[in-house]
């Protein structure tokens, strides 16, 4: 058996398998108990800012003075 025959018979089986194993370890520890705490924390990431970043708020009629965080969370 030459090289190129090895190596595809051993692609088309068991590194086959390893790749499902790993695709379906990574799905079951994403949706493992416990993790939609970090995973709602992580989403929130962009919302923790009372005020827009980059705003010094001293323009005559600031827009972004008014606006709230709290206003567009349900």
């Amino acid at each position: 058996m030459d090289t190129y025959s090895l190596l595809r018979e051993i692609a088309d089986s068991w590194v086959l398998l390893a790749l499902f194993l790993f695709f379906i370890g990574t799905i079951l520890w994403a949706f493992r108990p416990g993790s939609g705490k970090v995973h709602k924390d992580i989403a929130d990431i962009p919302f923790r800012n009372e005020e827009k970043p980059g705003c010094s708020n001293k323009c005559d009629n600031c827009a972004c003075a008014s606006f709230k965080i709290e206003e567009l969370q349900p």
